[in-house]
């Protein structure tokens, strides 16, 4: 469609509007919610008609719900304009700083409207401890690290200067007793642009007086040192807590913002890539490639930013994106991402006053790509709506809900319908023990203590076969990456000999470790579908013998009666596997380690050695630290599950021996019948709000 120029009209608009009423495009986290709401009525519902002890349970599952915070993380190539993405995505243009020092590691997580108790602190920044300041100053991080064990002296040496300059700079901002800062953390019930620039933004330096106020307002005071923030603030718009985390370049000087990088995306299940239009997506982009690639596809989001600089966005865009998609290819990342093309720029010109002020060659390409792409329909928008709508944001917004909505929004809701649905049958399961006994049905004394004792029971054997199975699941796969691990550097150690065999030791041989991470990725995946089969075969057994045990303790059959097992576990991706190895830098220290051996058996010992300390690593991290979190996520479910279990069954235990003169003051029994309808339409309503019921609607 044509668009009249907007420019002229903006300016006095803009003046009067400081916020204009923009659609985010967040109409599925909108639908989701009011299942949630409809979610939090049926337990309210279970609560009244369950007694006290069913209420208390009842709200515990409420306040998971109200728990529900998605995580989308942020990650991208340095200049790309991610940060002033975050601040238009928040609805703030200049909140988080886009100048950053170039040694600044800080994963800035941004809570929109998070559920705090107490009226928590509205800021939080945490401070590296002295173990992880060390690694960095006394090592040089994974840098020194590599350059260490090539032996590239030259490249270490400059490493450890610009260490020496960030160490003395770090001490003139802070004094002489600044390592006193670090582990610590700096809570703040506000936040402004000044407080937060003090933590993660570049400053002056500063002269080094014992009387130093710690926490002075200076520009980048902190920032060396800062490993985190959390802020806390209201999104109006935005139907439910989501939290946005900013993180640094993955190449960064010391590869410590790499590291950092990896630990956010293991407990995030939407990842926003975010590119600049005038990149786009090259070899150079390796590390941020090796990142998504060990993700699944559709966690991924590809957001091209900074079209407002391309001089014909219309035609370049397609081009752009066959690059991204081939490079992605040819470098074995995600298949089939989606991709939006989009500008910061332009969305926080519609948030901010004097849209005017927009550069004239950003003007064009704003009309020419409102030509393309705009409806018919959007003629009905306000000037600074057709911007937002251009700037791809509403896009982008509309795809991290279908992911939140789709996946952990599901699997919570899932969760949550399961221990609910236990909770009503054990409310059934108790008003038909009060009517049988008010019916005059004989119904035996239950021994408690040999139902603690039987349930018990039940619970340390499923416990010691769920350790066993899982044992053998998690051996099996540390087995099979041990020996890929193996084959690889056979196959490495292979061709080097036979690279030296051909052309010498004058020429530099390179060789890939992408087929190691898809040799480890391959066995993850074996890794993920066994061990969340072992759950859900271990879970589903100990609800079927939880199930028996009522019966027989009981003696009552109640129609429709079942313990629905707990949800497995969610395996995360192996993120740590795009962590950069040395075989990944063909850089001039590469080059060192190569010139500095001489004979084949030098280069052989030297580099078996280099590449197994690089890569054993990454190995013990997914067969070790990844596995043992698994383990006890498993464990802790299971014991969870029994222990809410064990206070519903003991519960019903309790009813039946009640006093029967007691028995309509705790149950109301001559409305069973009225309490059995109920409890029909509840089930009815909890087995609406799985995934099963999604998929036949």
């Amino acid at each position: 469609m044509k668009m009249e120029n907007p420019m002229t009209s903006m300016a006095s608009t803009q003046e009067q509007v400081h916020q204009p009423s923009v659609h985010l495009g967040v109409d599925r986290l909108e639908g989701f919610v009011a299942r949630l709401q409809a979610f939090n009525s049926t337990l309210n519902e279970i609560a009244e008609i369950g007694g006290e002890e069913t209420a208390k349970k009842a709200q515990r599952l409420q306040k998971q719900l109200l728990a529900l915070e998605p995580n989308v993380t942020m990650i991208g190539q340095i200049k790309a304009g991610k940060t002033s993405l975050v601040n238009a995505m928040v609805g703030q243009p200049d909140l988080l700083p886009a100048d950053v020092n170039p040694w600044t590691s800080v994963v800035t997580s941004l809570h929109l409207n998070a559920t705090q108790e107490d009226q928590g602190a509205a800021a939080s920044f945490q401070f590296f401890n002295m173990d992880e300041w060390e690694h960095l100053v006394d090592d040089g991080g994974r840098i020194g690290e590599l350059a260490s064990r090539a032996g590239a002296d030259d490249e270490l040496e400059k490493v450890r200067e610009q260490i020496a300059m960030m160490r003395e700079k770090t001490r003139q901002r802070l004094g002489r007793k600044f390592e006193m800062l670090l582990g610590q953390k700096h809570d703040y019930g506000y936040f402004d642009e000044d407080l937060i620039q003090r933590y993660v933004c570049l400053g002056d330096d500063f002269d080094d007086e014992e009387d130093v106020d710690p926490i002075a307002n200076q520009q980048g005071r902190f920032a060396d040192i800062t490993k985190s923030a959390d802020l806390f603030l209201k999104r109006p718009g935005i139907p439910m807590p989501l939290c946005i985390r900013d993180t640094p370049g993955v190449n960064d000087t010391f590869m410590i913002r790499e590291q950092i990088t990896i630990n956010a995306l293991r407990d995030s299940r939407t990842c926003v890539v975010v590119l600049s239009a005038h990149q786009a997506l090259t070899s150079m982009d390796m590390a941020l490639i090796r990142m998504i690639a060990n993700m699944k596809s559709r966690e991924v989001i590809i957001f091209v930013n900074r079209i407002d600089e391309l001089s014909d966005p219309a035609s370049q865009v397609p081009e752009i994106r066959d690059s991204i998609i081939e490079t992605l290819r040819v470098n074995n990342g995600p298949a089939d991402p989606q991709i939006i093309f989009g500008s910061a720029y332009w969305a926080n010109l519609a948030l901010a006053e004097g849209m005017g002020d927009i550069v004239d060659d950003s003007a064009a390409s704003l009309l020419a790509w409102a030509d393309a792409v705009l409806p018919e329909s959007a003629e009905e928008l306000s000037p600074s709506e057709m911007v937002w709508e251009l700037s791809g944001l509403p896009d982008l917004f509309d795809a991290i809900s279908e992911r939140i909505v789709e996946g952990v929004g599901q699997e919570t809701l899932d969760r949550v319908a399961k221990r609910a649905m236990n909770l009503a049958s054990g409310v059934r399961a108790s008003g038909q023990v009060v009517s049988m006994r008010v019916d005059g049905d004989t119904i035996a004394p239950v021994d408690k203590e040999a139902l603690a004792l039987r349930l018990r029971k039940v619970e340390d054997e499923h416990l010691a076969r769920l350790t066993a199975r899982l044992e053998k699941t998690v051996g099996q796969f540390a087995a099979r990456i041990d020996q890929s691990h193996e084959r690889f550097l056979d196959r490495a150690l292979e061709s080097l000999l036979q690279h030296l065999e051909k052309n010498g030791e004058d020429v530099v041989w390179k060789y890939s470790p992408d087929g190691l991470r898809m040799l480890l990725r391959s066995s993850y995946q074996v890794l993920r579908r066994n061990f969340q089969s072992e759950c859900e075969g271990i879970f589903a057994q100990a609800a079927q013998e939880l199930s028996e045990a009522y019966k027989q303790m009981f003696s009552v059959s109640v129609d429709g009666f079942g313990i629905s097992p707990p949800t497995a576990p969610v395996v995360p991706p192996p993120v740590s596997l795009g962590q950069t190895i040395a075989l990944d830098l063909q850089t001039s220290w590469w080059k060192s380690w190569w010139k500095r051996r001489r004979g084949y058996r030098a280069f052989a010992s030297g580099f078996y050695e280099l590449i197994e300390a690089e890569t054993s690593p990454i190995v013990n991290s997914l067969k070790d630290t990844q596995t043992s979190q698994l383990r006890k996520d498993a464990e802790s479910i299971l014991r969870d599950f029994f222990s809410e279990q064990r206070g519903i069954l003991m519960d019903v235990a309790e009813k039946a021996d009640v006093q029967l003169a007691d028995l309509k003051d705790l149950f109301g029994v001559n409305a069973q019948a009225e309490r059995e309808r109920l409890l029909n339409e509840i089930f009815d309503e909890l087995d609406g709000f799985t995934t099963n019921a999604q998929n036949r609607g």
